[in-house]
């Protein structure tokens, strides 16, 4: 049996500030993953995870557009990735019935 137990938390004007930045990166990560994934051409195999996650993620960090992302945690962001694949597997299983 599984328990679940509501939470609220309380953080600082700081944590809330820095939390906000690590959605932020995430949602830019999701965004750019989502935009690679669309851009591939039809027929073509899409990119892996890992694949897309070195795309989107450690090679948008050496770029002076996205070198922001190097200011949190990588692990939020490669679960971006990872939920996006999730969401495609979970879509193409629903139309497939």
């Amino acid at each position: 049996m599984k328990a679940r137990y509501p939470y609220r938390i309380y953080p600082t004007q700081r944590q809330a500030q820095k939390l906000a930045q690590l959605f932020g990166c995430c949602r830019v990560v999701w965004n750019d993953a989502l935009a690679r994934v669309k851009s591939t051409p039809s027929g073509d195999k899409w990119l892996s995870h890992s694949e897309l996650q070195k795309q989107v993620i450690t090679q948008a960090k050496k770029t002076p557009e996205r070198h922001w992302l190097s200011d949190v945690s990588s692990v939020p962001l490669q679960q971006s990735v990872r939920d996006l694949g999730v969401a495609f597997s979970n879509f193409f299983k629903s139309r497939s019935g």
